[in-house]
Order: structure tokens, then sequence, then C-alpha cells
């Protein structure tokens, strides 16, 4: 028993395999599977569950279905110095977004700053995952996912009764010196689409504030969201803003538009864009200085004394990173519906579990 949830244990390397498993014989080569199983398994690793592998059952599907396109490796359409356009041909986007974040790595080593853009991918994951592997190479960035609302609208602008944009995450990623980074990564919306899907799954309400109906209206009942309703920014105005932001950014910037192919089978994922902004934390002072610095504001955050109600102040990724270390020692907890559904593809595939 987990919260009110009836859990499955798995050990990490026993899942990513099954994972690996599953995406391979569903017709995914081996590079692409181990990219992609790693990916989701880390994110239930520290604790985003929403982004693991309870979309296994989804990407088979999706494979077989041809929105998740697998013979296409991403391809660079155009670039400078400083820039690349990435087209992902819609194969997974965990492959597409690593290729593109390992881009601009490679251009902010060479030229200190770099911007790149992603058009005609999947879904990307846990936008945290491409900050994490840039700040593990003294990279600060920043990436914007956008346009998926742009045929599948379901978050309303702050002040509107119908749906325009999507959930449109943002991340952020900022490397200190000894300690683990900042890691900010979060949807625009009030909450991710997989938990409302979860919620009408398990006939849950949801937190206040999270969703309208058809018609405007605050209700915390998933079924509304399903029945014409939509996503409320997070934070009101302020997260309406950032959720614009993304839509510019992931979209309008990427130029995802251009790519559209309407011949593709995933509206949600026809018109949708990602750009990744990467620079070096060294650009103005030693990594070093940098580094000191950057754990100073850290040490000083963590030391300021908890408000009643909570333990400790943590910084941004810390929650996660505590997370794994638990996970990597107990297991992954893996809700009980969601783990009958992975089962059960594996099992359609030949694959026991």
């Amino acid at each position: 028993q987990f919260g009110e949830l009836l859990m499955v244990i798995k050990n990490a390397d026993e899942l990513r395999q099954l994972t690996y498993e599953i995406l391979h014989v569903a017709g995914a080569n081996k590079n692409h599977a181990e990219i992609v199983s790693e990916h989701l398994v880390l994110a239930n690793l520290r604790g985003v569950d929403s982004h693991g592998v309870w979309h296994v059952p989804g990407y088979v599907e999706a494979i077989q279905n041809g929105s998740i396109i697998l013979d296409k490796e991403p391809e660079i359409a155009k670039e400078t110095e400083v820039s690349a356009l990435i087209n992902g041909g819609w194969n997974f986007g965990h492959v597409v977004t690593e290729f593109a974040i390992q881009t601009a790595i490679e251009k902010a080593n060479n030229r200190e700053v770099s911007v790149v853009s992603v058009v005609q991918t999947h879904h990307i994951g846990r936008l945290g995952h491409y900050a994490e592997i840039a700040a593990r190479e003294g990279m600060i960035s920043m990436v914007w996912a956008g346009g998926q609302g742009a045929e599948e609208p379901a978050a309303v602008p702050f002040g509107g009764r119908k749906p325009l944009f999507h959930t449109n995450p943002i991340a952020m990623g900022i490397p200190l010196g000894t300690e683990e980074p900042i890691i900010i990564d979060f949807a625009t919306s009030a909450t991710a689409g997989v938990k409302v899907v979860n919620a009408f799954n398990r006939k849950e309400k949801l937190p206040p504030q999270c969703i309208v109906d058809k018609d405007g209206n605050p209700t915390t009942d998933p079924n509304d969201f399903f029945n014409g309703g939509a996503h409320l920014p997070f934070g009101g105005h302020k997260g309406y803003a950032l959720m614009l932001a993304t839509e510019f950014l992931g979209r309008t910037f990427s130029g995802s538009d251009n790519g559209a192919n309407l011949n593709y089978s995933n509206p949600l994922f026809r018109r949708h864009g990602v750009t990744l902004i990467v620079f070096r934390a060294d650009l103005f002072q030693s990594f070093s200085e940098y580094a000191k610095r950057a754990d100073e504001m850290s040490q000083r955050t963590q030391a300021i004394p908890p408000a009643p109600g909570f333990e400790e102040v943590l910084l941004p990724g810390m929650p996660e990173a505590k997370a794994q270390n638990i996970r990597q020692e107990d297991g992954i907890p893996i809700a009980d519906d969601i783990w009958q559904s992975i089962a059960e593809t594996a099992s359609a595939l030949g694959i026991k579990t």
C-alpha cells in the first residue's frame, strides 16, 4: 500500500531491462531503446512518475500506429557556429532531444553560447533530464517545449474560457560546485496532463484551481476535463505569461509550423517545437570562482530556518535527488494499475514480466 493506491516495487535495473526489451521487440533499434528506457526509468527514480514507465504502453501503441517513426535519425536541417535547427522525423522525442542537447553543449563549448531548436518530434519526456545533462558539463540551460496545443488545445489562457495552449513545460539547469545542480522543471499548467488522466482512471478528484469545465468554471472533477474542459495556468496571470513565452519560444521561434506534415498521424505533435538555450557557467569568470559563489548561494538558501510545517529549505532538484537515493536502494513503487498495463503490453509482445 502506498498512499491509497496498491503498489508494486520494482528494481531499477530490472525495470530498465524490461522497458528496453518491450521497446526493442516493438521495433526500436538497440540504441534508441536504450536511450528511452534509461530516460523513463531515471524519471521514476527521481520521483517524477508522470514521465516514467507509465508511458511505455502508449509509446508501443504509437509505434504500431505510426505516430513514432522508427527509421528516422535526428538530423541538422540548418546551423551556424552558435545555432542549429534539428529535424527529428517524429522519432522518439527522447532520442531527438538528447541529440539536440549534445549538439547545443558542443556548440556552447566552442562558442560559449548556443541556441538549438527541434521540430518534428514525438513526446520528449522529462525536460529536466536535458537540463541535468547540460549541468554535468558545466552549462546553464533552458528548455522550452510548445506547440502541442496548436491542434490539440488543452489549456486556457488567463481569463479565457476556451483552450488555446497545452501544458507547455519548461526546464532550467544551473550547475553548482560541490553540490547537485539546481534543476527547475515544471508544466506551466497547474498540473501535468498525466495526473488528470490518472485521476480520471482512478475516479479521483483533482486539487482546486487545476482545471476548468467546458464553460470555463473551475472544477475538481476530471470528467469535466474530458467533456470539453481544459487546464488552468499555474499561478494565474504569471503562469499564463510563462505558458505564452513557452509557446513563442518552443513553437513560433523554432518554426515548427513550417515542418508540420498534415499526413503525420498524431495532431498533438504535428506542430510540436522545442528550443534549448545553453551557455557556459564560466562565461564571465573562472569556473572555480563561479562554483564557489554558486555553492555559497546554495548554502545560504538552505541555511534559512524552515517555516512551520517544513523540515528544511530545499533547492529545486533536491527532492528528486533525495528520491533517487531512496528508490535506487529500496526500489521503484509503481501503481498497480500502471504495472498491469505495462505487463499486458509486454505479454502482447511475447515478453514475460
